[in-house]
């Protein structure tokens, strides 16, 4: 087992070995003459400038990497649409902030988790088939799925997808993510409110249909149970006008 030994103690140590390889390189016979000597310290001075030119040529590329780098934030990470980098098999490789927040995990949980596991059943056959297209044909697809949150909350998410591939040249699905819901709101809305009108009008043909009459003095019961004559009845019921005329067989009468 090697003796520990303190820093000082190694420096001191370095120090003395480079001294004894300094003494026993061999004594220059021919000292530089005072040109040579002035020439040689121009070439250091020259070679000192060159090092900080470069090293201000670092610095500023080192500048500049960090402005990349907080612009790629900007447009990446705080987009208004999410942004994943998928695997061929739909495995998340990278998710920004907001595809993160839409999906309701932290972005560290999303990585190597299956998009298929957002997803509510009933629209998996719907995202397994867009992603067969999209792998065999290279097409860019656009389709909306209703998405669960950790908090067992759903949303409609639109989810368009293209393909990539990897430095490697591995396949890569970059696909974007953004809301709908408020659209699948006022969509669902719609269907309901006219569902509910064909509802009530097929209830109304079927009224309209039943018309209560008696069969001795042919006087038609409303719906307030008054028994009217069946112009008023019928009036009262539709609006239509009616036009008095007598038929051959009665005008003969």
């Amino acid at each position: 087992m090697s003796e520990h030994r303190e820093p000082g103690v190694e420096a001191a140590a370095l120090r003395v070995r480079a001294e004894a390889l300094s003494g026993a390189e061999e004594p220059v016979e021919n000292p530089l003459s005072i040109t040579a000597a002035q020439a040689l310290l121009h070439e250091l001075r020259v070679h000192q400038i060159e090092l900080e030119m470069q090293n201000e040529e670092l610095r500023r590329a080192l500048v500049e990497v960090d402005a990349s780098r907080d612009r790629y934030f900007d447009l990446y990470d705080l987009a208004p649409v999410g942004y994943l980098t998928m695997n061929a098999k739909g495995f998340i490789l990278e998710a920004n902030l907001t595809a993160a927040t839409l999906l309701g995990e932290p972005r560290s949980a999303l990585v190597k988790q299956p998009l298929s596991r957002f997803i509510l059943p009933e629209d998996l056959g719907t995202y397994f088939h867009h992603r067969s297209r999209l792998l065999e044909s290279n097409e860019r697809q656009a389709f909306d799925l209703q998405m669960l949150t950790k908090s067992g909350g759903v949303s409609w998410l639109r989810l368009e997808t293209t393909q990539a591939k990897d430095p490697a040249g591995a396949l890569l699905i970059r696909a974007t993510l953004s809301t709908v819901s408020k659209h699948k709101q006022v969509e669902k809305l719609l269907k309901d409110k006219a569902a509910s009108l064909e509802t009530a009008l097929r209830k109304l043909e079927l009224l309209a249909a039943l018309l209560p009459i008696c069969d001795h003095c042919k006087r038609l019961r409303d719906e307030q149970g008054q028994w009217r004559g069946m112009e008023e009845a019928i009036a009262r019921r539709s609006a239509p006008s009616f036009q008095h005329e007598l038929c051959p067989l009665c005008r003969g009468k």
